[in-house]
């Protein structure tokens, strides 16, 4: 492709992308295909021959566009966003056209000087003191695992970096039994075992028990075991919950345990001054990470990690074969020590782009709206009789059920699994299920970046409606 196609053929694609981005809610939100269909309307082998990109593209359009779940439509309430904005998708384009590597300062020292200044702008956004050092990695469960890392080697001084975990005492992680399944997962492939995650029990708010923490700690003491890492969380998957950190960092800094924090989703909301308080005790702690892509505007992946000590923390990461040297320039950082991929993109760029677009005070406000809306939605829930709220909106998250006078516990299970089939096949909105407290639950997180208070209305008014029908 010569550049003056390559320009062509940008220009149809970039048109596109401002038709989809200006009309996505008018799709279903939810890919409405049934398994194998995407799969048989593809090649079953690549084609001998090149074909023409016009060919492509409209293949493109029939046989893949009906198999995306659009996570940009702004009736998209499941999981946690992975919000992107114009600003954003243009950086990523530039991003694609250079290939950068940043895996070292050389390597291109725009990539890595712009990582290091412009994670230092989401610190000072957040209320993060000063002291933390940040890195882009791709998402938070990277994050926790580098974590876990660097616990284990604080906690064997070094020993099973080097030597392996064969002869060593086991080592523990304690986590809230509501923490994403990432710090299990970090857990075995950093060598701890699954047998050796705690779960550690949650009071009434399903917030970590510190008094728990503490016990579970002395326990595995006596049984020889080795206690290396707590991770709290602020804003878990299902619930929202946010562990009380102050009190866990106490626990930490007692027993000479690395801390993490993972506010993956909860830590954007930071950016509005009245909820720092779940940050209070972040001093105390190792390493935190929360995701620009999930409510800052910026597109997957992009995930801000902050350490204490960088030393520490890329001790046990960090390699140095010659052909990976900067020559001659020992004071540089080399961020391919941060993480376990040695290739990095130039992630930075898009949240360069996004943060000089919007202002902290743009994102703030966003941010703050949502949150509004959700306390808005929270109190109709409330309202209606024959719904049930089944715990106070946390941010922009609500668990509720379908609760018709008279449903028991078990009959009212089955009723919202039902509703949340219903809701997802109608295509209007996309939510999720979820269980509180043995309940089954509707979750619906509102973080998109073109949602309005209509299309939460909307939603709202669907999910009423669909209820009714049943």
């Amino acid at each position: 492709m010569t550049p003056d196609e390559f320009r062509r053929h940008a220009h149809d694609f970039v048109d596109w992308m401002a038709d989809y981005m200006a009309g996505v809610g008018d799709y279903p939100v939810r890919s409405q295909v049934a398994p194998g269909d995407i799969a048989a309307a593809l090649s079953d082998a690549a084609p001998d021959t090149g074909e023409p990109l016009e060919d492509i593209f409209a293949d493109f359009q029939r046989d893949v566009m009906p198999g995306i779940t659009h996570w940009q439509h702004p009736r998209f309430f499941a999981y946690f966003p992975a919000n992107g904005s114009p600003p954003s998708v243009l950086a990523e384009m530039l991003t694609a056209a250079m290939g950068v590597n940043g895996m070292l300062w050389e390597t291109s020292p725009a990539a890595t000087e712009m990582e290091t200044r412009v994670l230092d702008w989401l610190r000072q956004m957040i209320g993060l003191p000063e002291g933390f050092h940040g890195v882009i990695q791709d998402t938070a469960s990277s994050a926790t695992l580098c974590a876990l890392l660097a616990a284990r080697d604080r906690a064997t001084a070094g020993a099973v970096t080097a030597r392996g975990l064969a002869g060593s005492a086991p080592l523990t992680v304690y986590s809230s039994g509501q923490a994403h399944t990432s710090v299990d997962k970090g857990a075995i492939v950093a060598g701890y075992g699954r047998d050796h995650v705690r779960h550690v029990p949650t009071d009434d708010a399903f917030r970590m028990d510190p008094v728990a923490l503490d016990r579970l700690i002395e326990e595995d003491l006596a049984a020889g075991l080795r206690p290396a890492c707590i991770v709290a969380t602020l804003g878990t998957t299902g619930l929202g919950a946010i562990d009380p950190l102050a009190d866990i960092a106490a626990v930490a800094r007692t027993r000479g345990l690395y801390l993490h924090v993972d506010a993956a989703w909860a830590g954007s909301a930071c950016v509005l001054p009245e909820h720092r308080w779940m940050i209070e005790g972040i001093e105390h702690a190792d390493s935190f990470v929360f995701n620009p892509h999930k409510w800052l505007m910026t597109n997957f992946d992009c995930s801000a990690h902050f350490v204490r000590d960088p030393e520490e923390f890329t001790r046990g990461l960090t390699l140095d074969p010659s052909y990976l040297k900067n020559r001659g320039k020992s004071d540089v950082i080399d961020y391919r020590n941060w993480g376990v991929p040695l290739g990095r993109r130039f992630r930075a760029l898009k949240l360069w782009f996004v943060l000089r677009s919007y202002g902290t005070e743009g994102l703030a406000a966003i941010v703050g709206e949502h949150i509004r809306w959700t306390a808005k939605l929270a109190a109709r829930i409330e309202a209606e009789a024959d719904f049930e709220l089944l715990l106070p909106p946390a941010l922009g998250l609500i668990n509720f059920r379908y609760l018709p006078a008279g449903t028991g516990d078990a009959a009212a299970d089955d009723l919202n699994r039902r509703l949340l089939a219903a809701v997802n096949d109608d295509g209007t909105t996309y939510i999720t299920g979820h269980e509180v407290a043995g309940r089954y639950a509707l979750r619906l997180s509102i973080g998109q970046t073109t949602t309005t208070e209509a299309d939460v209305d909307l939603t709202w008014n669907k999910i009423g409606e669909l209820a009714r029908a049943l």
